[in-house]
């Protein structure tokens, strides 16, 4: 089946997250003695042993009023465990310097290209603040980041964000509008000209085992460059979030064991996210990559060969037990497409807010027959129904995208913006049909 989505992440086998544990986005983060994240939230897991990873958000944490913006040095260890001050980083800006242009090689010159389209961005609110990293959008000043970047993961509304270019200049910002569904969110500079817009790049033509190219302030170290290749397409994860909007779409878990995919939002010396009544949960179909991303990396560019933006980083998977074991890149790390990213981007810098596609259908994962999303029901009125799917019809793909378990179902409908028609493939009763369902609005 061919993809009827235009500008979709092109339909490779479904990847949905296979990893059954708390998960945490990367963070630029100074951990506290407790741990800076709080247990991540559990479901009942599914049939498939999937294995436990921890993943941390990607917007860096302090306490205490500590400024997120100039680190003054950074502890390492040598070989006898001793404590070593490294080099001081306040002052260091993100621009990548090439010495030898004879030499240099393309991921020099993309990262080179794309350096001065990325920020670092710090945000404080009272005692609490982060940094994360962002890419401009254009030269007078918008900036794309993630939304859990702008809002301490949860905790503020109205945070003062403050964003330091590639070239050092400082600037202040304000906050256009967030989409909590695709952790995406949008600043403006004020006063700021002549800046340099990110390159795009289609996401649908990528291949897994394309170059990737990561550049953000991981640590607070803007202008940090590291490298890999696509993992991974199409990989749906699932975030527990308090900022998720409600909808009449319900992903009801199968039975079996395992902790929750979902990643935690939480943050040090404030309420916990179950406390915060996390009781929603975002999917996010992502590209998966071994370059490293780290604390500080989030909202920062994931890019191509060619120096364009493919993915904005949003999360990593870190080896553990618990979310705050651990806060560093083993090389599985995700970024949200840059066709979604744009298209996104674009209707916040519009209205201020962004849509996405909603199913009208409450599902599950399918246990019996085939793998895919078994609908439990269907809303009145919703596109499921008009669709004339039923209760009990498993769906298997969507758009041209395999469809595995009810994450995958959910993290692609909600990629499609509101109103978006989309050929499903299902089986009823041993027979497959298609039909195609016109998405209703998440509101």
């Amino acid at each position: 089946m061919t993809d009827t989505t235009p500008g979709a992440t092109p339909a490779q086998p479904s990847n949905s997250a296979a990893v059954d544990g708390p998960v945490v986005c990367a963070s630029d983060v100074s951990l506290p003695t407790d741990s800076a994240f709080g247990p991540a939230a559990t479901r009942i897991g599914n049939r498939r042993r999937r294995t436990a990873l921890i993943a941390t958000l990607a917007i860096g944490t302090m306490l205490g009023g500590v400024s997120g913006a100039g680190v003054a040095a950074l502890l390492a260890s040598n070989n006898s465990g001793t404590p070593v001050v490294a080099a001081q980083t306040s002052g260091v800006t993100g621009s990548v310097v090439v010495n030898d242009t004879s030499t240099a090689s393309a991921v020099s010159s993309a990262a080179a290209k794309a350096a001065p389209s990325v920020v670092t961005i710090s945000v404080t609110s009272g005692s609490q603040g982060g940094t994360g990293s962002g890419v401009i959008l254009s030269s007078d000043g918008y900036v794309l980041t993630n939304t859990h970047v702008v809002t301490l993961e949860g905790a503020v509304s109205d945070a003062t964000i403050e964003v330091t270019a590639s070239d050092g200049t400082i600037y202040a910002a304000t906050l256009v509008g967030t989409d909590p569904t695709s952790d995406l969110a949008v600043i403006k500079l004020t006063d700021a000209t002549g800046l340099a817009p990110i390159t795009w790049a289609d996401s649908s033509k990528l291949n897994v085992g394309d170059q990737t190219i990561a550049i953000g302030a991981p640590l607070d170290l803007p202008g940090t460059v590291t490298t890999g290749i696509v993992s991974a397409l199409n990989r749906s994860i699932s975030i527990a979030s308090s900022a998720a909007p409600d909808s009449t779409d319900q992903t009801t878990p199968d039975q079996g064991s395992g902790a929750s995919p979902y990643f935690n939002f939480d943050l040090p010396g404030t309420q916990s996210q179950s406390t915060r009544a996390a009781t929603t949960s975002i999917s996010l179909s992502v590209i998966q990559t071994d370059a490293a991303i780290n604390p500080g990396n989030s909202g920062g560019a994931l890019l191509n060969a060619q120096g364009e933006l493919i993915g904005v980083n949003v999360a990593i998977a870190s080896a553990g037990s618990s979310s705050g074991s651990a806060s560093g890149s083993i090389g599985v790390g995700f970024s949200v497409p840059s066709n979604l990213a744009k298209r996104v981007s674009d209707e916040i810098m519009d209205t201020g807010s962004a849509t996405h596609g909603l199913l009208g259908a409450s599902v599950t994962d399918s246990t019996t027959g085939s793998v895919g999303a078994l609908i439990n029901e269907v809303s009145s009125g919703g596109g499921a129904e008009n669709a004339g799917l039923q209760k009990g019809d498993i769906v298997t793909n969507l758009g041209g995208y395999p469809i595995t378990d009810a994450n995958d179902l959910t993290a692609q409908v909600r990629a499609l913006a509101a109103g978006a028609e989309v050929t499903a493939t299902y089986i009823r009763a041993g027979q497959t049909y298609t039909t195609t369902v016109a998405v209703g609005s998440l509101s």
